[in-house]
């Protein structure tokens, strides 16, 4: 494989791993290294990290901006299908890595490079994520996963690769945790969360203040839809990107978003994780909110029984599969009608919504009030009852019969 590569493009991000992994590359193929650089909303300095990856050896350092597509194409699809993943996960990294493979594809292509190469370990669910979207978007690409066929195997053999090749390492206090940040959230693993009795240290928190220090004040918001995705906050028209910031800020001034769990990665193995994820914990719950008045009830189970297989194919890495574009048309055209406001209350970690109104509201006050009205005969629930019970007053009457003989 090593004589057959002529160039290849890096997944970067100016970390000790990808750093090594950029130096490493070179010495091993002797060839060309392309630092690619996805900025899907993390808070980085890009003019540093351009400096790095020069420094490091890399021919050309690509940053992309890619925080409208991501909102866009990534993170509003997912909603628009109220995906969540084993209950509780809002699927922020699984959505990112789809994105960046495929500029990382699409600048492989456009830089003649044959090769592509990730960070990602031999244990985790970002390794497969890549692999399958790089093979399902152009299968000739050839693949380099560093930490399964190197021997820098630990931390403090990668320092100590470092060292030796001059590659900068910050000299401040080891952050314990491994995080990985983008629009949507940010995760939060090792360290002391390795042990899953331990309450996360507070100081951990980047996006949010505690739920007990938020303002004793709620905040109200108000929401609009068009087909499932939000388009317009307090009145204020915004991006797909800029709506996310907005949500993240507000979620977060009021303790919104935090989750600690232990999921089930893909590779089989148990994992525990803390998630910030404040403005989609607000967009989903108004989202959803919004549903219960403009879908129809059939179609709402219909689409609830999918998210579970819609949110594992994410999770897994299947976002460019066959039966993912099934799911997502599936999903969509059922959005054609959430459109309209949701109200909603952010206090102290959670968000309510409070009121909710659309042009297509299937609810209609003549018929739910406990008023008098002249739309409904409440004399036709009694054969409504029976035929929905005939089944089982037969049963009953076998029963009986049985226990008579």
């Amino acid at each position: 494989m090593k004589n057959m590569i002529d160039k290849i493009v890096l997944a970067y991000s100016g970390g000790l791993d990808t750093s090594v992994i950029l130096k490493w590359l070179q010495e091993k193929y002797q060839v060309p290294v392309v630092a690619f650089v996805a900025d899907v909303g993390q808070h980085e300095d890009w003019d540093k990290i351009r400096a790095k990856g020069l420094a490091t050896g890399a021919t050309e350092v690509v940053i992309a901006d890619l925080k409208e597509t991501f909102a866009k194409d990534f993170i509003f699809p997912a909603f628009r299908a109220n995906a969540i993943y084993e209950g509780s996960y809002l699927l922020g990294t699984s959505l990112a890595r789809p994105l960046i493979a495929q500029e990382q594809v699409r600048v492989a292509e456009s830089h003649q490079a044959n090769a592509v190469s990730h960070g990602a370990t031999g244990k985790g669910n970002d390794q497969v994520r890549f692999e399958m979207a790089y093979l399902g978007l152009n299968p000739s690409l050839k693949i380099i996963a560093p930490w399964r066929i190197w021997d820098l195997n630990s931390r403090t053999k990668l320092v100590a690769f470092a060292g030796q090749h001059g590659i900068p390492i910050p000299v401040t206090k080891k952050n314990p945790y491994s995080s990985d940040e983008n629009l949507l959230h940010i995760s939060f693993e090792g360290g002391i969360l390795e042990d899953p009795w331990n309450e996360p240290e507070k100081g951990m928190f980047k996006l949010s203040v505690a739920p007990e220090d938020a303002p004793d004040k709620p905040t109200y918001i108000e929401l609009d839809f068009v087909n499932g995705d939000p388009v317009v906050l307090n009145g204020a028209p915004l991006s797909p990107a800029s709506m996310m910031t907005r949500l993240n800020a507000l979620g977060g001034e009021n303790g919104i978003g935090r989750l600690d769990l232990v999921e089930n990665r893909f590779v089989g193995m148990k994992s525990r994780g803390v998630y910030e994820t404040p403005g989609g914990t607000i967009l989903r719950a108004a989202h959803r909110d919004l549903e219960t008045i403009t879908l129809d009830r059939e179609v709402m189970k219909l689409r609830d029984s999918l998210i579970g297989q819609y949110a594992t194919l994410v999770y897994n890495g299947f976002w460019f599969s066959p039966e993912m574009r099934l799911l997502q048309n599936t999903m969509d055209t059922a959005q054609a009608t959430v459109n309209g406001t949701v109200r909603l209350k952010l206090y102290k970690g959670n968000c309510t919504p409070v009121g909710r109104k659309s042009d297509n509201s299937l609810y209609q006050a003549a018929f739910a009030t406990f008023e008098e009205d002249e739309v409904y005969t409440q004399s036709d629930a009694e054969g409504f009852i029976r035929l929905n019970a005939l089944r089982m007053s037969m049963q009953a009457r076998m029963k009986k019969l049985k226990a008579e003989s």
